[in-house]
């Protein structure tokens, strides 16, 4: 894409994201973003192809600017804790932004994964690796993961739904708490984390190594790490 049309782009995603954050998705038609970015509906055609194109376009957007928050989180010596800001920091982006949160979680189609599942699931899962390295993981990685998402975008769901001042910042913490403590382990001082921590541990070991100088053919490789998840049941 050249030059041109990528200004072109970003104009009309700018356009199309302030509408979208006033109004809602329901005010984001071809007509009215192209109106409001002062040229032909011919050019955003030529671009986004259609609404339900625009539409995928600014969920990718929407997902750039929180994936730019969750970035701005840093990490500390506790992966636990981590889990519970970055659980905090998800809600309160749909709270901020909760058109844009309807169009990348949302879905009006039964059987159609949310625009932004996908890489938040693996946003996600990277994250819970750490949790696992530290001995602090009760379940697989990829399990906790769909857990928490299925958890926090159903909170912040309801909570985008519920009036503002009818909103109990309880429900989210409760949840968060509940959720975090039934999948992960208390610290491990000088005590043992369990068999199936220590197995989740090398596992996610395992992973950080990334097949570079691993003596284990891939297959042994797999053979290894479903043992090591029959342990961790």
């Amino acid at each position: 894409m050249d030059d041109a049309k990528t200004r072109t782009r970003r104009q009309i995603l700018e356009v199309a994201a302030d509408l979208l954050e006033r109004e809602g998705a329901q005010a984001v038609s071809t007509r009215s973003v192209a109106a409001a970015a002062g040229i032909r509906a011919a050019s955003l055609y030529q671009l986004f192809g259609d609404k339900d194109g625009l539409l995928a376009a600014l969920a990718i957007h929407g997902f750039d600017l929180y994936l730019a928050e969750k970035q701005d989180l840093a990490h500390t010596d506790d992966p636990v804790d981590d889990m519970r800001r970055g659980w905090d920091m998800h809600v309160d982006f749909g709270l901020r932004h909760p058109a844009f949160y309807l169009l990348m979680f949302g879905t009006g189609r039964p059987g159609r994964r949310p625009p932004a599942a996908d890489e938040a699931g693996g946003l996600l899962l990277k994250f819970l690796d750490r949790v696992a390295a530290a001995g602090r993981l009760r379940v697989p990685p990829a399990l906790a993961a769909r857990l928490c998402l299925a958890a926090v975008t159903g909170v912040t769901l309801s909570l985008v739904g519920t009036p503002a001042e009818d909103r109990d910042p309880e429900i989210s913490s409760r949840t968060r708490d509940t959720l975090i403590g039934s999948i992960t382990t208390d610290p491990p001082p000088a005590m043992d984390p369990g068999l199936a921590a220590r197995a989740l541990a090398l596992d996610a070991a395992l992973t950080d190594a990334g097949g570079a100088a691993f003596p284990l053919r891939p297959a042994e490789t797999a053979l290894l790490r479903d043992w090591l998840h029959r342990l961790a049941r």
